[in-house]
């Protein structure tokens, strides 16, 4: 693993996603747009290949203790490029939405994350299989407008908010498990899936 390119393009990824959240911040009442034209992160990033950890530990099971490390680096990449954006964009917006996400109990935050983590495992999986954009043009805006929780995007929206408190960490960390475990229920279950389905066809 090549840690210093592992890092920048999970910069360049959590700025790409910042601007999806700009768009959404600057349309509070117009929200299907800023849902929809915060797709546009995501297009960016599966088009150059850059590195997001909502779409990189979906598949964490598949691939070895390595891919494991580079996650750790992917998040604070991640991280680093939301707090470039966030620091330009101070965004007034923000600050009303990251109060809202704080009040949130830990179950129903949890909660929130896996639906996220759900839906950017389909919009992915559908890219990596199908050469298709169309997952990332329905799951992101679904997610948005169900009010799921993308530990990225929260990110930005509290450097931009300008909130660096114990209970926005302890928030994102909450966030960030919600995602991983959304993101790869899917694979496990189709993995349990297909191997009971080789054991009854060998047998």
């Amino acid at each position: 693993m090549d840690i210093g390119r592992c890092f920048v393009k999970a910069v360049l990824a959590g700025m790409l996603i910042s601007m999806g959240g700009i768009v959404f911040l600057m349309y509070p009442d117009y929200k299907f747009i800023g849902a929809l034209l915060f797709s546009v992160g995501l297009f960016g990033i599966l088009t150059y290949g850059f590195n997001l950890y909502t779409g990189k530990v979906c598949y964490i099971f598949e691939n070895g203790k390595e891919y494991f490390l580079s996650l750790f680096i992917i998040i604070l990449g991640n991280f680093v490029g939301c707090l470039i954006m966030g620091l330009l964009f101070p965004i007034e917006s923000a600050v009303a939405l990251c109060d809202g996400k704080l009040c949130l109990d830990i179950i129903p935050t949890l909660a929130k994350g896996f639906g996220c983590g759900v839906m950017m495992f389909l919009a992915v999986d559908v890219y990596r299989t199908k050469n298709s954009y169309i997952g990332v043009f329905l799951c992101v805006p679904t997610f948005i407008l169900a009010g799921f929780e993308h530990s990225i995007a929260d990110m930005f929206y509290l450097c931009s908010a300008g909130i660096f408190t114990l209970e926005a960490l302890v928030f994102i960390i909450l966030v960030i498990i919600g995602n991983a475990i959304g993101g790869f229920i899917i694979p496990l279950c189709k993995k349990y899936l297909d191997n009971e389905e080789k054991d009854i066809s060998s047998a």
